[in-house]
């Protein structure tokens, strides 16, 4: 059935929310197929704004309470006349996303209002599977997957992804008054947070700090990476290239001495386009791994989004191969466009 004109104005106005805020996000969704792309960006900008929200509230509680609100409205039908609380009501009522999920995000975003802070990584664990956990899990469910074993491998990627998020923005995070590396890493490097973060300059011993975390980050891309071959074939190749290019923030991070406090790592145009080049590998299939269990901080995500009917197979379904050639057509284009340096827009 084609859409009508206010949802197709809903989702552009979502995809313009994502192109600005999330470039390497943008670029690994132009693989994915179109049935998956469109709820997946409307959860992005529900996700984006709601962040956006509490971060520029004047009140935090205050955002807090009416977020909650426009969720059970979403929920409840009666989104607010907000592009993005239309488009992610839609994608939740067609796609079945338990409400436990989106609200536990929520959560993650109350513990920043607090500059709530972490004493080991399996706390840090906790704050990452509810903010980026979360966004995996419901990936899983818009591709059709409700499996634990390929929720767990979801709930991996999302965590790794807010890991390296962390391990990019120390020097910004530090500079507006935030800390999330783990106060016990910072303590065994001598490091007293609340001086560090008084003057938060590169030394060595924050680079350690800033590399272990990567480390953690990329044994998290490993396990995901297994659970590619449980999604649908024309989902491998966008899901795999938001691991490579967010495991290649990590990687620039190392060429520079993980110094990520006096600089950001970048993943620049032309780097993404070769990953988005390798993701394609992600189609051949592959022997299924030995399934590891969710991380603890995951298990609850798991728990809820295994449970529920899968959407509805529809002609799109079809046609999904035929999806898959043109993407890897388009990929390979991208090569000549990088002599005009258009790829520096993603």
């Amino acid at each position: 059935m084609p859409k009508s004109s206010p949802e197709i104005t809903d989702f552009a106005a979502c995809r313009a929310l994502m192109r600005g805020g999330s470039r390497s996000f943008f670029a690994a969704s132009l693989l994915l197929p179109r049935r998956v792309v469109e709820p997946a960006t409307a959860l992005y900008a529900f996700c984006r704004l709601a962040d956006d929200a509490i971060d520029e509230g004047a009140c935090k509680s205050a955002a807090l309470v009416q977020l909650r609100d426009r969720l059970a409205r979403a929920y409840d039908g009666d989104p607010l006349p907000i592009p993005a609380d239309r488009a992610f009501a839609a994608a939740v009522a067609r796609f079945d996303i338990p409400a436990s999920v989106p609200l536990a995000l929520l959560e993650g975003f109350e513990w920043d209002a607090e500059g709530r802070r972490y004493e080991d990584l399996d706390a840090l664990q906790d704050y990452a599977a509810r903010v980026a956990g979360t966004v995996g899990a419901m990936m899983a469910i818009l591709m059709g997957v409700r499996s634990p074993s390929a929720l767990a491998r979801a709930t991996d990627l999302g965590i790794a992804m807010q890991l390296t998020n962390i391990a990019r923005d120390v020097g910004e995070d530090a500079r507006a008054g935030r800390l999330y590396l783990p106060l016990n890493w910072l303590r065994a490097e001598h490091i007293e947070p609340d001086a560090w973060l008084a003057n938060p300059v590169f030394t060595p011993a924050i680079g350690r700090v800033v590399r272990r975390l990567l480390a953690c980050a990329d044994i998290l891309y490993g396990r995901a990476k297994s659970g590619v071959a449980e999604l649908p074939t024309s989902c491998r190749p966008g899901i795999r290239a938001a691991g490579l290019i967010y495991a290649a923030i990590g990687h620039q991070a190392a060429r520079a001495g993980y110094d990520t406090i006096s600089r950001r790592a970048r993943v620049n145009g032309s780097r993404k386009v070769l990953l988005l080049a390798r993701s394609l590998t992600a189609l051949a299939p592959r022997a299924a791994a030995v399934p590891a269990p969710a991380l603890a901080a995951a298990q609850y995500l798991v728990e809820a989004s295994s449970h529920g009917p899968l959407p509805r197979r529809l002609p799109w379904h079809a046609a999904a191969g035929h999806a898959v050639d043109e993407r890897i057509t388009w990929v390979f284009d991208l090569f000549e466009r990088l002599r005009d340096q258009e790829l520096e827009t993603l």
